[in-house]
């Protein structure tokens, strides 16, 4: 049992006692904290999250960036997809979806599943509903998050995929605690970032993550690090796996 089930009701302190205990969030994982020095600034918010500073987000006003036709040489995203290992009845989440470059894709990979595209933006949301409508596609829900939390139901999805978007969370401890808690246990994380490894790699230096990062930043959360596949010509696609409950 858990402390919840134990409260006793015998006095109006322990019915209050009762509440609050069991309104908290319960996180499994321990939180390292955020640095603030805005006089460290570089290209990012000034904030720092275990040593690497976080990079401001890419608005909706660039929208048509993530749609430009020289994206399917540099990010290969059909292979990307085909590479996730999907059951057609899968629920996937797609964090950061954007105008759902990635959404569309993974949807005709899960039939009868559901594609959860989620954004901060609801501008983002509205342009995937209108190409929604356009190509009748009726299994991808848009999802409004905010900075601190994906808005996922808990153990409902089977996957969740983030490109190059991870380095961008204002919030990435909350983010991917929401995210974990909402993995069914044998459930994924892919997470595709700019190889901050290699200089010759032309993305701004807080727009790439190296490996060694990622896996130290989920490594917070006992997500197993199952793999990295490095067959795209920019990327790292991390693999990690959800091996038990909270």
């Amino acid at each position: 049992m858990n402390i919840c089930q134990k409260s006793k009701f015998g006095s109006l302190l322990s019915v209050l006692s009762f509440f609050l205990i069991c309104s908290i969030p319960l996180q499994a994982a321990e939180f390292p904290g955020y640095e603030v020095a805005p006089e460290r600034r570089t290209t990012g918010i000034g904030k720092f999250y275990m040593g690497r500073e976080i990079s401001f987000v890419m608005g909706h006003q660039a929208a048509a960036w993530l749609n430009r036709p020289g994206r399917i040489q540099e990010e290969m995203p059909d292979e990307v997809v085909a590479n996730m290992g999907l059951q057609a009845d899968h629920v996937v989440a797609d964090i950061g979806a954007g105008s759902g470059y990635f959404s569309f894709r993974i949807a005709k990979l899960v039939p009868d599943g559901n594609v959860l595209a989620v954004d901060i933006q609801p501008e983002m949301l509205a342009l995937i509903e209108q190409r929604k409508a356009q190509e009748g596609v009726t299994n991808i829900e848009g999802v409004l998050g905010k900075v601190d939390d994906p808005n996922l139901p808990l153990n409902s999805i089977d996957a969740a995929i983030m490109v190059d978007a991870y380095h961008e969370f204002d919030h990435p401890f909350e983010m991917i605690n929401g995210i974990n808690n909402a993995l069914k246990v044998g459930g994924r994380i892919f997470l595709l970032e700019y190889r901050g490894e290699d200089a010759s790699v032309p993305i701004r230096p807080l727009h790439k993550m190296t490996e060694e990062q990622v896996v130290k930043e989920m490594g917070v959360f006992g997500l197993e690090w199952t793999d990295t596949l490095d067959f795209l010509p920019w990327q790292h696609m991390m693999v990690f796996t959800k091996v038990r409950a909270e």
